[in-house]
């Protein structure tokens, strides 16, 4: 089985990624409560790369959703399939970095940076055989560029990413 560690970040990155879960939940037969009402057994053929099975037989993303300011977080969670990711794996700082690279590579960012490495290295810890990491941010701006950058290097430093 190969698994992918989907993380999202930012307000591009989490609007981009909360669509991208609609559609594989979708694709995969997978309703907003993380249950399965698919039609074919092909559905459920690959469901392990981008999914947890957990308790009741019930789906998970292996995403982690992070963010300078819990503005986009609340949107997540308020859409239609924000129910299917596990609450501990939104982390979320208070302050946002104002479309500011630099706050979200060097200042706010690097607070936050830990505690999303901690929340990533738990979904790859979970895989039986990890793949690889799957990361939605924007180019440009402050959370997604910056902090997504840092996560980049962070993780290249711990040997994650080559």
């Amino acid at each position: 089985m190969r698994e992918l560690v989907h993380v999202q970040g930012g307000q591009c990155g989490n609007q981009i990624g909360a669509k991208f879960w609609e559609v594989i939940a979708d694709e995969h037969g997978i309703d907003p409560t993380g249950t399965y009402h698919g039609d074919s057994d092909l559905q459920l053929e690959r469901i392990n790369v981008y999914f947890n099975e957990a308790t009741g037989g019930r789906y998970v993303p292996r995403a982690v959703l992070m963010d300078l300011e819990p503005g986009t977080m609340d949107s997540v969670r308020a859409g239609p399939f924000g129910q299917l990711f596990r609450p501990d794996n939104f982390v979320f700082g208070q302050t946002g970095a104002g479309n500011n690279w630099a706050k979200g590579h060097y200042t706010e960012g690097a607070e936050l940076i830990d505690s999303v490495l901690d929340v990533v290295r738990k979904e790859a810890e979970g895989c039986d055989c990890l793949q690889g990491f799957q990361l939605c941010h924007s180019l440009g701006g402050g959370t997604g560029a910056g902090m997504g950058t840092l996560l980049i290097s962070k993780a290249e430093a711990e040997g994650a990413v080559q």
